[in-house]
């Protein structure tokens, strides 16, 4: 079998597929037994129908027509083995020349990845905000465990905010009760604004057993977006009591002994989860730069899709909401014209972003081993919260694996280009994210961390752990 390329437009192509007519008798013979397997012939078992028979009753065409319909997949995938092309959409097939006997000819016109110029990854530099931690985030931290470690009780007083309620609810439009909008006995926490518009300033003041009436819209059902009656009956108040942040909190709370320590790790945890965050608004920075110095080819079928798709993704997700799509758009404060413009512009972009990373995975062969992936699918799993098992038996039956490896490949080709880059805080300060690492912490202060008593040892360490390009 021989392959060769045409190329059509920086993103389509010609493939022309040649098979000598010799390549082409197993699938020949296999199709002779299956079509005799499907015909009764006195004196033949079924599947052991000689060939000359066959041809005789049902014709040689219907044969060769079998043959080749079973034959062109492994041929097509074959030739895109031979020829490196990564096709994007579904091929259009013809099958140019096919006579019994003579050599075999098919071609096959597919969209596939424009070559691009990545622009000198060193002269990229994109800001990303400061990882300082303030005094007021280790407190948040603190007050968050300090919730989980509250108690709660019931006061004889007007409901006022972070009060925690029992109450009821009932709607209700030009008079008539909304079925669907009624419930007993739910749990509601003053200020969290989770629920109803106007549900905090209705409750704060009231006492238990009292009641009072406001307008609002619900935010799902067939009354969506409508104008409804919404009666609250608060059933009880409570509130909540904190513990002290004090010796015995800490060992409660935590394995420190001290509250001072506790501060201490908080702090610690601040530190590095600001810093996956800067090294995330790097990744998204540093790839929306080399993509707005690229002008890239797009297949204009593969954006319709792509289009299409996102469109769909959109409307469920406001349908699932309970939101009409013309809310959304007074939401976002904008017209049809400017969403479809917005919308079609994130597509492009994103489709050059992931040819962009396509390239670099190929240009610096970038490869992938089991450990890898089975870590990537094991976050994923995490991520959509389904049980691993199911999760992972879900992506073998439906074939999810190649875009799991994608994934983790496209992964490292943006790494790459974020370290390539020139990434800078706020400050001013150049931050070296080749060093990170996945826990938030630099290489060689983990090392340091490993071995305190030796300094030049864990200078050394860091200094590998730079020449690795450690993430």
């Amino acid at each position: 079998m021989k392959s060769t390329t045409e190329t059509l437009s920086p993103t389509r192509v010609k493939l022309t597929i040649e098979v000598p007519f010799e390549e082409f008798k197993p699938s020949l013979d296999a199709a002779y037994k299956t079509i005799g397997s499907q015909i009764t012939i006195p004196g033949f078992r079924k599947g052991k129908v000689p060939a000359a028979i066959v041809d005789q009753r049902v014709g040689r065409g219907p044969v060769l027509d079998e043959a080749i319909n079973a034959a062109l997949p492994g041929w097509y995938s074959q030739a895109l083995q031979d020829t490196n092309l990564q096709p994007l959409s579904q091929p259009e097939i013809d099958l140019s020349k096919f006579e019994d006997g003579e050599p075999i000819e098919i071609t096959a016109e597919l969209d596939v990845r424009p070559e691009l110029t990545i622009p000198d990854i060193s002269t990229i530099e994109v800001t990303v905000e400061d990882a300082e931690v303030s005094d007021d985030d280790v407190t948040e931290q603190l007050t968050a465990l300090q919730e989980r470690f509250a108690t709660f009780a019931e006061v004889d007083r007007a409901v006022a905010e972070g009060d925690f309620l029992t109450i009821d609810l009932s709607a209700a439009q030009n008079g008539e009760e909304i079925p669907e909008a009624q419930a007993a006995g739910m749990p509601y926490t003053v200020g969290k604004a989770t629920m109803l518009d106007g549900l905090d300033e209705a409750v704060i003041g009231l006492s238990a057993g009292e009641t009072k009436t406001f307008t609002t819209q619900l935010v799902g059902g067939e009354l969506a977006g409508q104008d409804v009656d919404v009666t609250v009956t608060v059933k009880d108040v409570k509130e909540q009591q904190l513990p002290e942040l004090d010796e015995e909190f800490a060992q409660t709370a935590s394995e420190f002994d001290t509250i001072d320590e506790l501060k201490a790790d908080l702090t610690d945890r601040v530190t590095r989860g600001k810093r996956m965050e800067q090294a995330n608004e790097a990744r998204d920075l540093v790839l929306d730069e080399i993509v707005s110095k690229i002008d890239a080819p797009l297949p204009e079928s593969l954006v319709t899709e792509e289009l299409t798709s996102r469109r769909q993704q959109i409307e469920q997700q406001l349908a699932m909401a309970g939101v009409p799509f013309q809310q959304y758009l007074d939401d976002e404060e904008q017209t049809v014209d400017e969403f479809e413009a917005e919308l079609e512009k994130r597509v492009r972009d994103s489709l050059v972003a992931q040819f962009v990373l396509d390239q670099i995975v190929a240009d610096q062969e970038f490869g992938i081993d089991d450990n890898e992936l089975s870590q990537h699918i094991m976050r994923r799993a995490q991520q959509s919260g389904e049980d691993p098992n199911s999760y992972i038996q879900h992506i073998m039956e439906h074939n999810h694996v190649p875009e799991m490896v994608s994934e983790v490949l496209r992964g490292k080709a943006l790494a790459s280009l974020v370290e390539g880059a020139k990434v800078s805080d706020k400050s001013g300060n150049v931050i070296d994210l080749a060093r990170l690492q996945a826990d938030g912490t630099f290489a060689d202060q983990a090392d340091a961390d490993a071995d305190e008593s030796d300094a030049d040892q864990a200078d050394d360490d860091a200094d590998a752990a730079e020449g690795d390009d450690t993430k």
